[in-house]
């Protein structure tokens, strides 16, 4: 039985990679990362609405 998680990745390649990034990173600073990740994705988020009202103003004056 294969379990397939994100991207095509079962349960012990997704164990190791967390387990390479601990090691990496330790265990406080990862918090950090994960901050800052989410910050990128809400931004990138509101620049898609910004992009998507931009284009209907657009069409709307032609």
């Amino acid at each position: 039985m294969t379990n397939l998680l994100l991207f095509g990745l079962g349960m012990q390649e997704v164990l190791i990679v967390a387990l390479i990034v601990l090691l990496l990173f330790g265990g406080k600073k990862i918090p950090e990362l994960m901050k800052g990740l989410g910050k990128g994705v809400k931004s990138f988020k509101d620049g898609m609405k910004d992009v998507d009202t931009d284009d209907k103003e657009v069409k709307s004056e032609e």
